[in-house]
């Protein structure tokens, strides 16, 4: 039997000695890469049937659901740094075998918590790393720090993108909890408002490799719409300067209450949800420095640690740019398409959104989800996946 591991230990030292990379323009340098362990496991998820939410107009809701995988595996970890990338109705990871038992546990409480308190169906898989090496892809990960205080994995090598197929057609599968087993979402929270695009267009894309495709073809492909990104002025990241926009009472009040101990009826949940969030909206609004807890310090932190571009076997990102700019990347991938070299999907929308896991407010390492507010990523995969057809 495995031994569960103590929370309070030090990290596994695979992922911590990994050196971190600051230019994001670098992502595609394979000699940042290192392959994951061979005795590690990768676990994914996602809502089945995401589209139908985004019609339903919940795709807050199934924001929460990706970035509450993110939050119950830390957690359960006792605050470990780990592998993991946020996918927007997902979310993908990876485990030592130590680690494996707490963190097979926690996706278990989450799928069972997705599907009593939000009302969406969660699909979970735990792929072992060597399966996906007999099968031909591999899994490798680099560390990319957008600020001194937090760094999120890049994956690569086509190990994730096969961890997820399988789940999908059923190869592999996780255990869903018992009914009213609850994760620890402690830290997870949304309460900032919609960031509406100041420049026109908040483009959510995904850009995938065509099977077949030269490696280096693709390499040139992702840089060559990261360099255009990253030479136009003002663009990129949908977080203003000064933060994100807040008002109270904040926009998910009852996400944020289901989120918090389930011991606790519903109603004193959402009480508390509401107090908390009039103690920091005043405390963010008047800029109330609190101990060592100084508000300006954390909107800036807040927008340095979102993570708004992402390389999971693919390129995501999430963008705040001019139409004109939009119609620039669509033109270059599409051409890239055309030669054999990518897959694609984009999708267009006004506002984006924020999931926050904050396991404490005074601490540099929160870190804050960003997608697009009307579909985002989801709608992005999907206008990929009727492209491939």
């Amino acid at each position: 039997m495995t031994a569960i591991p103590d929370p309070d230990a030090l990290p596994d030292p695979f992922y911590a000695g990994i050196p971190v990379f600051r230019g994001f323009a670098s992502l595609m340098d394979p000699t940042l890469y290192r392959p994951l362990p061979a005795d590690w496991i990768v676990g994914v998820a996602d809502i089945v049937n995401s589209t139908g939410a985004i019609r339903d107009d919940r795709y807050k809701t199934v924001n929460m659901a990706g970035a509450a995988v993110i939050a119950a595996v830390k957690n359960a970890l006792g605050g470990r740094d780990f592998p993991y990338v946020f996918g927007g109705d997902g979310a993908s990871f990876a485990v030592s075998p130590a680690d494996l038992p707490r963190a097979g546990e926690a996706l278990a409480a989450t799928a069972a918590w997705t599907g009593e308190e939000l009302e969406l169906e969660m699909r979970t898989a735990l792929v072992p790393v060597a399966a996906i090496r007999a099968a031909g892809p591999d899994v490798t990960v680099a560390r990319f720090a957008p600020s001194a205080n937090v760094s999120f994995a890049m994956f690569a090598g086509g190990g994730l993108a096969w961890a997820d197929a399988a789940m999908r057609r059923g190869a592999f599968t996780a255990p869903v909890a018992p009914a009213g087993a609850r994760p620890d979402l402690t830290g997870l929270t949304c309460s900032f408002d919609q960031m509406v695009s100041v420049r026109g267009v908040i483009l959510s894309l995904i850009i995938a490799p065509q099977a077949g495709a030269q490696p280096a073809a693709f390499r040139d492909a992702i840089e060559a719409v990261v360099h255009m990104v990253e030479a136009s002025p003002g663009t990129a990241t949908p977080v203003p300067a000064g933060g994100p926009p807040m008002h109270w009472p904040p926009p998910a009040v009852e996400l944020e209450a289901r989120a918090r101990d389930s011991r606790i009826p519903l109603a004193i949940r959402r009480i508390g949800v509401l107090m908390r969030t009039l103690v920091a909206y005043a405390i963010l609004r008047f800029r109330i420095t609190v101990g060592r807890f100084v508000p300006a310090t954390y909107l800036r932190e807040v927008v340095e640690n979102s993570d708004f571009r992402k390389f999971d076997d693919g390129l995501r990102m999430t963008l705040d740019c001019t139409p004109e700019l939009a119609d620039t990347i669509e033109a270059r991938l599409a051409a890239a398409a055309s030669q054999g070299i990518i897959r694609y999907g984009t999708h267009r929308q006004t506002a984006a959104l924020m999931t926050c896991f904050t396991p404490s407010p005074m601490e540099a390492t929160h870190v804050h989800f960003i997608d697009g507010a009307s579909g985002g990523y989801a709608a992005a995969a999907a206008a990929l996946k009727a492209a491939s057809a």
